[in-house]
């Protein structure tokens, strides 16, 4: 016998002999079962554990519609897929070689999604009469005894009863016991595929120090799970992927609201202002709030507001004070700020509006992702109210991207509209964190004194990109007032001239044409710079539309992918791209938004490909209807 000890831990276990060990180079895993079962904790601290190992990834975790559906019922089912591989990958995966079913209901919901001949799991205290009828089976039918599984391998497994056995004697009530269930099968995941343990370990250790019988709890399950695959000899194989082929440097495993909020911190402190915040809470945006109110050590100041105005109000009046003002929220919060919008356009302030999106309209689909709010961001304000447009396109990217956008607004003096999504937001993939001296600075000026040319401050005088100059209020000498009531030209006056009124509305329109001199050129992502089809993107559908790219390109197709991270003004070089390519093909979890924005920008018959099911576009439907136009 074998001795463990975790803490107050102490677990035995029988010595086996070595299994057959098998290298895989792509494995895509599914954790799913009821909202209360932790899948989203199993998968994201299977992750982490990849992650630490040096293996490529990506992640898409699928929270339920409703915060507490009835238990054991479709709507309530929580899932987390994660994809890791030996080699570049870009997507979660379309199908799942292994799917882990807590309950009847997971399986149900989720059995169209694996691969034939895959991996089922199933927690078969999870398939007893009262979740089969919750799940809507029909009476006496359990698709663990009859033949309905048979294309798929079926490991039957009573995690509920065995994670019970291993904490019988823990002074905890059964459904306290019952709650550590979800680390048995991460033991035996770990097992199967040949992990160590030590970084969950360490997680549940430092959740639950203080608490030991939640901890022992955890702690024996996991072990107990971990048990179970080496002490059981129907089980002869354990996997194993190897470490991927990536760029040398220090890696993490990152979510895009994380990464998110990381950018903002580097901007700061690029830029030397501190960051305001005025936010509601909304999903999927709502962690920005969390994250960055855990810093205040960076000088961040979070301020969580009434309501979606107050929010973004808040933030207005930082960013006129002198802060990096930032506001946080998704598609039905951007409506509520569209009025407030309109004021930091007229006042020509920076601020950053942070949209992640989600599915609409009105309150939609608070869980579901889709990219629903382009037309928003470009047109959803009163009158001619033009902003610059930024979308990030995979997890790790958004601290890049929004690095860029507070960039933009403040060396521009303009609000900037930055987009996100549900699938980025909680997404995660490895992340190659830079240095803070290879970030570059981010210069601000303020207003310190009147010019030579100047009796009185000009608060709208404008430089050579038809900037205003930012002055902070209690200057000496540089006393001013700005309102939503229309300016007039360089003395900043309130003026209801038309002639003036339409100059300003060209000036403004032109300010935000202009950052296209100060943004890079568009470039192609995969293949040539001319050919048969390019497939033209924006956001969430990066890795779907690279994956299908590269694997028509390795099959000899004249297919390439750009990518479009600067949504307005679009890159200077954009058009010319476009002209050279047959078709241009934009694939958009909507029902069509970037379409008409190029079809009219660029007057080229771009073809569309549309998904709105709150789930992404897979790269098998993208390569069927790339091959329609080859």
């Amino acid at each position: 016998m074998k001795s463990f000890m975790y803490d107050h831990v102490k677990v035995q276990t029988k010595t086996m002999p070595q299994r057959k060990e098998e290298l895989l180079s792509d494995i895509v895993i599914k954790f799913a079962g009821d909202s209360g079962d932790g899948m989203q904790l199993t998968g994201s601290q299977f992750t982490n554990n990849t992650a630490m190992l040096g293996i490529d990834l990506a992640t898409f975790p699928d929270f339920p519609a409703e915060i507490r559906a009835p238990q054991g019922t479709l709507p309530g089912v929580s899932g987390y897929q994660l994809r890791f591989s030996s080699d570049a990958i870009y997507t979660p995966g379309d199908l799942c070689d292994v799917l882990v079913a807590m309950n009847a209901a997971a399986l149900k919901t989720n059995l169209k999604a694996i691969k034939k001949g895959g991996k089922i799991i199933a927690n078969v205290d999870g398939f007893d009469a009262k979740n089969l009828r919750l799940a809507n089976y029909p009476d006496g039918v359990n698709p663990l005894e009859d033949e309905s599984l048979s294309g798929f391998e079926v490991i039957k497994m009573d995690v509920t009863k065995m994670t019970r056995e291993a904490l019988k004697d823990i002074q905890m009530g059964t459904k306290e016991k019952d709650r550590a269930k979800n680390m048995f099968v991460l033991g035996f995941l770990y097992w199967m595929y040949s992990r160590d343990m030590e970084s969950t370990l360490n997680f549940l250790k430092d959740k639950f120090g203080k608490k030991d019988e939640i901890l022992n709890a955890n702690l024996r399950s996991l072990q107990a799970g971990y048990n179970y695959g080496d002490t059981t000899e129907t089980f002869t194989t354990r996997y194993k992927v190897e470490k991927a082929k990536m760029v040398p440097g220090t890696y993490r495993s990152i979510m895009g609201n994380q990464a998110l909020a990381m950018g903002l911190i580097a901007a700061s402190e690029k830029s030397g202002l501190p960051i305001f915040l005025g936010s509601y809470p909304i999903t999927p945006a709502s962690d920005i709030l969390h994250d960055l109110s855990k810093m205040k050590n960076f000088g961040v100041k979070t301020f969580q507001a009434e309501d979606e105005i107050a929010g973004i109000t808040s933030a207005i009046g930082a960013s006129y004070g002198g802060a990096l003002g930032v506001t946080t929220t998704s598609g039905p919060g951007i409506a509520l700020k569209g009025e407030a919008m309109g004021l930091a356009v007229m006042l020509e302030i920076p601020l950053v509006i942070i949209d992640v999106q989600r599915g609409g309209p009105s309150t939609g689909l608070p869980t579901k992702t889709e990219q629903s709010d382009l037309l928003q961001a470009y047109y959803g304000r009163n009158g001619e109210c033009p902003m610059p447009v930024i979308a990030a396109s995979t997890p790790s990217d958004c601290f890049d991207s929004i690095f860029e956008a507070t960039r933009i607004a403040l060396q521009h003096m303009t609000p900037v509209m930055y987009l996100s999504d549900g699938y980025i937001a909680n997404g995660a993939e490895p992340w190659k964190f830079p240095k803070a001296e290879d970030l570059p600075e981010i210069k601000v000026s303020f207003k310190q004194g009147l010019d030579e040319d100047e009796e009185k401050f000009l608060p709208y005088k404008r430089d050579e990109k038809l900037v205003r100059p930012w002055a902070v209020p209690g200057t000496k000498g540089l006393e001013h007032r700005i309102g939503g009531i229309e300016k007039q030209d360089i003395t900043g006056n309130v003026s209801y001239d038309p002639e003036n009124h339409q100059h300003m509305v060209k000036t403004r329109q032109a300010k935000v044409d202009k950052i296209a001199d100060y943004i890079p050129e568009q470039k192609i992502d995969s293949g040539a710079e001319k050919g048969k089809v390019l497939v033209l993107g924006w956001g969430s559908t990066f890795g779907s539309i690279k994956t299908a790219v590269q694997e028509l390109i390795h099959e000899g197709h004249a297919v390439s992918h750009a990518h479009v991270r600067y949504l307005r003004p679009f890159p200077k070089n954009l058009g010319k791209i476009l002209a050279n390519f047959e078709t241009v093909l934009i694939p958009e979890i909507n029902n069509g938004q970037l379409i008409k924005i190029i079809r009219d920008a660029y007057f080229v018959d771009a073809k569309g490909y549309n998904k709105i099911k709150g789930t992404p576009i897979t790269k098998t439907e993208l390569v069927e209807e790339i091959r329609k136009y080859l």
